[in-house]
């Protein structure tokens, strides 16, 4: 037995309306049509659904019981429909957003209220991640987007690039140094962050491409405590541009002999469809740190 939505919307509509007629006349077909539609079910389900007589037209007791069971799922088809419109259309959603601590604090602030603003109906939700951890997520579906640099070996992703982020050398608010080379870095108390952050390894191309001795005074997991340590004076250290946002009286200053950059991007599932909603967090936070950068 193949029962169809069209079977079932033509039998709620002459329930409620009590008439093949006006029933025809709401679903825009014709009367005999429509007559077809209702005889094919009743064939379907072997049972009369409606008494017709010359004003009226009532359901059979088959007909009540049928509606008590079909007409609710109809309706949840409906809400279904709506709420998948409603996605295309940006009215709701939920977005996940890895990112690690500092480009989460700096970057996405901004972009959430100016989508709560322009599409209230979406949630986006941070988690503050380090990198292993962003692509583990997305690829568990534990987030849907993911912000940050990534190898460039991994499969399984979908890259949008953002910027090109340099490596910066940041120092004391009096410091006297306009521009540093790694050389220079190599000659006074350096700070850098821990093997586990990427930054480290461009911090060790750089030096090995000058020939200059990489000997850390500190080593630190996060970004904010290594701009606190060289806001106390502690010594120089190298990080992403990006961190200036949160560099408080602690100077940038350009990174030369080599230059070292690195791609920041965003990146999703290459295995799942990405949701409309997902599709436009991604557009407002490339946006963003485009006009940013």
């Amino acid at each position: 037995m193949i029962i169809t939505l069209r079977q079932i919307t033509a039998f709620r509509t002459v329930a409620e309306l009590h008439s093949f007629s006006r029933a025809a006349e709401r679903l825009g077909t014709s009367q005999p049509a429509l007559s077809a539609v209702i005889r094919d079910l009743e064939t379907a389900l072997g049972a009369r659904l409606f008494d017709r007589t010359t004003r009226r037209v009532d359901l059979t007791e088959a007909g009540v019981a049928f509606a008590a069971h079909a007409l609710p799922g109809l309706e949840q088809i409906a809400r279904a429909v709506d709420q998948v419109q409603d996605m295309r259309a940006l009215r709701q959603g939920l977005v996940r957003v890895a990112a690690p601590p500092l480009l989460a604090a700096t970057a996405l602030p901004r972009v959430l209220a100016d989508l709560a603003r322009s599409h209230p109906g979406i949630q986006i939700r941070i988690a503050d991640l380090g990198t292993d951890a962003i692509m583990a997520q997305i690829r568990t579906g534990q987030a849907d987007l993911g912000l940050g640099t990534f190898p460039a070996g991994e499969d399984g992703f979908d890259r949008l690039p953002v910027l090109r982020d340099e490596l910066m050398a940041f120092v004391a608010g009096d410091d006297p140094a306009q521009t540093l080379d790694w050389t220079a870095l190599a000659q006074g108390p350096f700070i850098t962050l821990t093997r586990e952050s990427g930054i480290r390894l461009l911090t060790e191309v750089g030096f090995e491409t000058a020939q200059a001795p990489l000997r850390p005074a500190h080593e630190v997991h996060q970004i904010g405590t290594a701009l606190a340590l060289v806001a106390a004076g502690l010594g120089r250290a190298v990080l992403p541009a990006y961190a200036r946002a949160a560099a408080g009286q602690v100077r940038a200053v350009p990174l030369t002999a080599p230059v070292v950059a690195r791609e920041i991007t965003l990146i999703t599932a290459r295995d799942r469809a990405a949701s409309p909603a997902t599709l436009a967090v991604r557009a407002a936070i490339r946006g963003a740190l485009r006009a940013k950068g």
